[in-house]
């Protein structure tokens, strides 16, 4: 399959519209906007889980899922001079953070800011240079004083999100901040694309989900399973690819953009829904790459595995460069090839088939 120019900039718009953990509303719009002409039904629930409905009147469900939500900063600390310090929302890496404009989403609208850090001259030896941790990294907003950062808008509690913008490198790669895991729900609304311009017509409901809250504790899968009680559950996430330097793959695993999705094997992956994945992969010639996870997958897979008295759930993961950084990246062929991976199983996937170890 190729992207038509309306894909691309739905992924554009919706990559470069800050979706914040516990603040993802604004590019949820973006997503339920996109998606409403290929379902039926457009639902979202009260903590902005959204999900769009093929055949809501069916007796059997089945979900295909990603997550919406991108780390940030939360506004903790002012300090008389005007400058802030703060805490994480979800995974953010202070090792990033020095030199990085960030936008503060204050109660008068976006108030720019910057991570600063100490000139090289003025840190000392190598062998005394201060590392970012939490307790050192602060943004700097121009203010001179606490009462002028409070003039601008900007409190305690208030996010934090990098501006980086999406763009394609080299044509093989996309680009942006977030692709962890916006590429995810590009990738389902994709896949209900097709189904509408296919005109296939499937023999169950469809839910098409995009999760909220993901990076802090995988809540919104684990609301919108109990909602939904599906009977099958697809999940799309990010993995690393470990081909870059310093990262080590008798740990990580061997897995590298441009060689295909990666289908995982874990606990909580359903044996017989993995295999019927792995099976349409190499009946379609759609290429695919393994990896294994210990004790839980630390994607929503986990909470759709282990809701409503056990769901048969299964993984497949984009390989992705450079997660939790601004700079995040994936081959654009991963992204078709898992599109086409979940287009395909869905159509193989029937109300009476026996998914039940034996």
């Amino acid at each position: 399959m190729k992207f038509n120019k309306k894909s691309i900039n739905f992924l554009e718009k919706y990559l470069n519209t800050a979706s914040p953990t516990g603040y993802e509303h604004r590019g949820q719009q973006v997503w339920m906007d996109y998606i409403k002409p290929f379902v039926d039904k457009v639902e979202f629930d009260h903590y902005g889980t959204c999900y769009g409905i093929i055949n809501p009147e069916a007796d059997f469900r089945v979900v295909i899922e990603a997550h919406a939500d991108e780390i940030s900063w939360y506004v903790n600390y002012i300090t008389d001079d005007g400058l802030i310090y703060v805490i994480r929302n979800g995974g953010s890496d202070q090792m990033i953070a020095p030199s990085k404009v960030v936008y503060i989403h204050g109660e008068k609208g976006i108030v720019k800011g910057l991570f600063g850090w100490p000139a090289i001259h003025t840190r000392g030896a190598n062998s005394n240079e201060p590392v970012p941790k939490i307790e050192n990294i602060f943004i700097d907003c121009g203010a001179t004083s606490k009462q002028e950062v409070l003039d601008l808008g900007v409190e305690v509690g208030c996010m934090i999100t990098y501006p980086d913008e999406f763009f394609e490198l080299n044509d093989r790669y996309f680009v942006c901040r977030a692709l962890d895991n916006r590429m995810g729900g590009f990738m389902i609304a994709e896949v209900a694309r097709l189904l509408k311009e296919n005109k296939k017509k499937l023999p169950f409901g469809l839910y098409i989900t995009n999760s909220v809250q993901e990076e802090v504790g995988l809540y919104g899968a684990d609301m919108i399973a109990d909602t939904i009680k599906p009977h099958i559950a697809i999940v799309t996430d990010v993995t690393h690819d470990t081909s870059t330097p310093m990262i080590e793959k008798k740990k990580e695993g061997d897995q590298k953009c441009g060689k295909g999705p990666v289908v995982f094997y874990a606990p909580s992956v359903h044996h017989n829904l993995r295999e019927l994945i792995i099976e349409t992969a190499k009946k379609k010639k759609i290429p695919y790459q393994r990896a294994a996870a210990s004790r839980s997958t630390g994607t929503d897979t986990d909470v759709f595995a282990h809701s409503n008295g056990g769901v048969p759930s299964a993984l497949i993961s984009l390989p992705l460069r450079y997660m939790h950084t601004t700079v995040e990246m994936v081959a654009k062929e991963d992204v078709t090839h898992v599109i086409q991976l979940i287009y395909e199983t869905l159509l193989k996937i029937t109300p009476d088939m026996n998914l039940k170890y034996h």
